[in-house]
């Protein structure tokens, strides 16, 4: 096998595919089809609500359509990390601000706003209950009152508890508590319905969440277009990122356990979790250019004795792997590494083990390089002594080609003669770049989508490693260690593969300019330590030949 060949199609299927997904969107929704769905748009403010299964035993109820623009009085909830409004029409939130996440290190003042209900940007959650028999219902259209407009989280205080109810007619009384935690961005959401002495009431109760379908372009100076942005449904067992094309014209519909709904967005999330053991049915479709997730739970009937009491698990925030975990088992798995999440996970991990242990993830990255060449030493040192051997054989192969340059089927028998002869694989010389290259990849995806290294600082100019280097110094460095790297292993035989091989280094310099600097740093490391090992058994082996010939 043709040790160069091998190594110049890895590099051009590793460029291709990252120029693949750079270039190209998840889940890209057709002009024609969102120029259509907008025929048929309501209004951002329109509101909706899920309806009780027809097939289950309670008759279905007819859905409210509201007067569009209902709006009530706003409450005002500030924590250590949210800055958070609900609105009293409805009892929902509908904005969002994340305190510690500004949108650029240069305006440290102007942070992520993930929830909002102004338009174009509508990202609101919706909650509440359905009757199952027309009766009186507490749902997201009704109105809400509480003791106070404005609630703060004070110093010394880990819980912060907001209580809103429902102004409505009927025997029964309805409740919706939020609670907030320091540090959290998980939200415990509790549906309270209390018919009065004698009565009883029965009825469902729902999540529901509504946002404007609005993905970035991607682009290569963007790296917030990189990840998947858009509805996802999680069924118990498998994370489904949904293409918002596919279910405008085909809604999605399940019943299961242990679910969840979000969506996600570039190192962001809002999600709502119902109790794990509950049977729910899940529901996504569009309106317009607006995507609908809701979880609706199973109609129970509460007495004055028996009140239904049902909590629902918000997460609006960062993903945040350990938070999201402990907001539900399987809820991290919107951190989106792709077909590599069996690798990506353990190394983020480790990456997160020795950055808790050296306090700064760019020095995390370097020792995390370390320790994967220290567990592939053998076998890269096996491979780097085929390439030394190769080295010393190349004037030898040369004559071989001056010789029988006219006889390429001779040439190939004397080649492999030699390579027999010697013990030599001149396809070893490829295992550092095969065992490099997933890993590499997960690198990447790692950096890409690990919101805990967002706009995490280096050391002097570099002071967000899940960007570019600002001055293009990494790359170069790194181009300069590829070319060093070069002159240490075995010439190619073939003059255009020689050239090819020449300009390797350039190539690889221009393309890593737009990458993450961890990732860069993490090349560069891995370059730096190939040239030590390759140049210390280049050395030995000099030695060993020098001791054969005397």
């Amino acid at each position: 096998m043709d040790n160069v060949r091998l190594f110049l199609w890895l590099t051009l299927v590793a460029m291709g595919y990252l120029a693949y997904t750079a270039w190209i969107q998840d889940y890209p929704t057709a002009p024609a089809a969102l120029a259509n769905s907008a025929q048929t748009t309501t209004t951002p403010t329109q509101e909706s609500l899920p309806s009780i299964d027809p097939a289950g035993p309670d008759a279905p109820v007819p859905l409210e359509q509201p007067a569009p623009n209902a709006r009530g009085e706003l409450i005002h909830v500030q924590t250590d990390v949210f800055d958070v409004v609900i609105d009293s029409h409805g009892g929902d939130l509908v904005r969002a601000d994340l305190r510690e996440y500004p949108v650029d290190k240069k305006t440290p003042d102007t942070v992520v706003r993930l929830l909002n209900d102004a338009a174009p940007e509508l990202w609101v959650f919706q909650t509440g209950l359905r009757s199952a028999t027309g009766g009186p219902e507490p749902n997201h259209t009704g109105t809400f009152r509480t003791a106070t407009n404005d609630y703060t989280l004070a110093a010394g205080q880990n819980e912060l508890v907001v209580s809103l109810d429902w102004v409505g007619e009927g025997p029964v009384s309805a409740r919706k508590v939020y609670t907030f935690r320091r540090g959290q961005y998980g939200i415990d959401l509790t549906l309270s319905v209390q018919p009065t002495a004698g009565g009883s009431w029965r009825g469902a109760p729902y999540a529901q969440m509504v946002r404007v379908h609005n993905p970035p372009k991607r682009s290569y100076t963007s790296v917030d277009s990189y990840s998947f942005t858009g509805p996802v449904l999680y069924n118990g067992s498998e994370k489904q990122k949904l293409d918002f094309a596919k279910i405008a014209a085909t809604p999605v519909s399940q019943s299961v356990k242990g679910g969840w709904f979000a969506a996600i967005q570039h190192h962001f999330l809002a999600a709502a979790v119902p109790p794990p053991a509950d049977d729910v049915r899940y529901n996504a479709s569009t309106r317009g250019q607006e995507f609908v997730l809701s979880a609706l739970g199973q109609v129970v009937e509460s007495t004055a004795a028996m009140p239904l009491n049902y909590t629902y698990k918000l997460f609006v925030g960062p993903k945040l792997q350990d938070q999201l975990k402990a907001t539900s088992e399987k809820l991290d798995l919107t951190v989106d590494y792709g077909r590599l999440t069996l690798l990506a996970q353990p190394m983020f991990w480790l990456l997160s083990f020795v950055e808790r242990w050296v306090g700064n993830w760019g020095w995390a990255i370097i020792l995390v390089t370390v320790l994967i060449k220290l567990a592939f030493y053998k076998l890269t040192a096996m491979s780097n002594r085929s390439m030394a051997k190769m080295r010393r054989l190349a004037p030898r192969i040369k004559a071989m080609q001056e010789t029988y340059k006219d006889d390429r089927a001779a040439l190939s028998q004397k080649m492999m003669e030699l390579y027999k002869r010697e013990k030599v694989n001149p396809a070893a010389g490829c295992l550092p770049l095969v065992i490099q290259m997933p890993f590499f990849f997960s690198f990447y995806w790692v950096l890409i989508e690990s919101v805990e290294m967002r706009q995490a600082p280096f050391m002097l100019w570099i002071n967000d490693l899940s960007s570019r280097d600002p001055y293009f110094v990494v790359p170069l460095l790194m181009g300069v260690a590829m070319y060093v790297q070069s002159r240490l292993s075995p010439a190619p035989p073939d003059p255009m593969q020689a050239r090819i091989m020449q300009i390797m280094p350039v190539v690889f310099s221009a393309m890593f300019m737009l990458f993450p600097a961890g990732l860069v740093l993490y090349w560069l490391t891995n370059t730096l330590l190939s040239i030590l090992q390759q140049w210390r058994i280049n050395t030995v082996v000099a030695r060993e030949n020098a001791a054969a010939t005397t």
